[in-house]
């Protein structure tokens, strides 16, 4: 769903008077959550129209800022518009929403941007200012500071927290940036309660999710028709040959899956080392096969995807023979990990999966992948949730 295709006089009115557009023009189905979603963004962004704290004092020295930094807030500036934290399952509309709320908002300074991404540009300016700065000053001001003077809103897609080096930090900082009146709009599958849940060193956790809960209106997005696989329904997935025609036809698919969502190189954490995805948006992570079969990734690097992406479209997979032996071994890991964990697989191949392996030993290792990928093709298969 483009935001930016809504005639720009409704996204001069707000959310809600572009999303019953999408409505009155068949775009979407009726919805009463999404329904109610956009009403609550609508509220927001009328208290929004115009709104720049950035004339006002930052709280980054003193004594003030040492209770800041030592204990949770004790609420929300005065005149701080508030925030909403949407939640749901996949494919309920909650990213769609937002990207209409974030088009329309009247904030001169904002930015839209994946959770996970924010993540890490935030370790990477922490550890900037450690370098340049060794003596121990604290980073946590200088980068909230930083932010808010970038954004007055922050909209947060996907937020999720597995990472305990976000979880370590996120309290500080999101604490900072309330105190600095920065308005945060975030969608998630999960609960703030159930954030960081089964993780270890969680109690230390706990007081950002008070925070979270506090500043932000929690919506939560009761279930319904699963949007991401309703665009599925009826979509060809296996595209022969691995030619231009079949790119093309990848791109449109891609584009579709993610509701033209801004597209973003995405970086995930594996046992302490970083897994580069070189585009993806909504959930949605694209590859060629050399990058994800042909080079040193495991059976961990796999499972990552899986549980953190709930489609994969994956271009050019080529005849699998022993010229080739080590990335089909890694692609028979993969399937395992998309099968396991209810991943819809989209991608172009030389040949349909009973034809990918040669005769012989080869075609026997591969059978049960090949047998995998044709159901991975049903409409039984692309109607199951994701695992995640």
């Amino acid at each position: 769903m483009d935001a930016l295709a809504v005639d720009p006089v409704l996204l001069a009115q707000g959310p809600l008077p572009a999303y019953r557009a999408r409505l009155a023009g068949g775009d979407l189905a009726p919805d009463p959550a999404q329904e109610l979603a956009a009403e609550r963004l609508q509220e927001l962004w009328l208290k929004l129209r115009g709104y720049d704290p950035a004339g006002k004092p930052a709280v980054n020295g003193g004594l003030l800022a040492r209770l800041m930094r030592s204990k949770p807030a004790e609420g929300a500036n005065e005149d701080h518009p508030g925030g909403l934290y949407l939640v749901g399952e996949v494919g309920r509309g909650k990213s769609m929403l937002m990207d209409l709320f974030f088009a329309a908002a009247r904030v001169s300074r904002k930015r839209r941007i994946h959770f996970h991404r924010f993540m890490q540009d935030a370790h990477q300016r922490i550890h900037a200012w450690k370098w340049a700065n060794p003596n121990g000053e604290d980073p946590i001001p200088p980068l909230a500071d930083a932010i808010a003077a970038e954004a007055a809103l922050l909209c947060f897609d996907e937020f999720q927290v597995n990472d305990i080096a976000d979880a370590m930090i996120l309290g500080r900082l999101f604490q900072a940036l309330f105190a600095r009146a920065v308005v945060v709009v975030a969608t998630s599958n999960t609960l703030p309660d159930d954030l960081f849940k089964g993780q270890p060193g969680r109690d230390a956790f706990l007081p950002f999710i008070a925070l979270l809960k506090q500043n932000l209106d929690v919506l939560l997005m009761e279930a319904g028709p699963d949007y991401r696989r309703e665009r599925l329904r009826g979509m060809p997935t296996w595209y022969v040959p691995a030619d231009a025609r079949a790119g093309r036809a990848l791109d449109a698919a891609f584009a579709e899956l993610t509701g033209r969502a801004p597209l973003a190189q995405q970086r995930l954490i594996v046992m302490g080392r970083a897994l580069s995805v070189p585009v993806a948006a909504a959930g949605v992570a694209r590859f060629d096969f050399a990058t994800l079969c042909a080079t040193a990734l495991g059976a961990g690097d796999y499972l990552a995807l899986a549980t953190h992406f709930h489609c994969l479209v994956l271009d050019g997979i080529p005849r699998l023979s022993a010229e080739n032996a080590d990335a089909a071994r890694r692609f028979i890991v993969l399937v395992d990990a998309l099968y396991e964990h209810r991943v819809k697989l989209v991608a172009s191949a030389d040949a349909g999966p009973d034809q990918l392996a040669p005769r012989g030993d080869g075609a026997a290792v591969f059978a049960r992948t090949a047998s995998r990928l044709a159901e991975m093709q049903s409409q039984e298969y692309l109607a199951l949730p994701h695992l995640t």
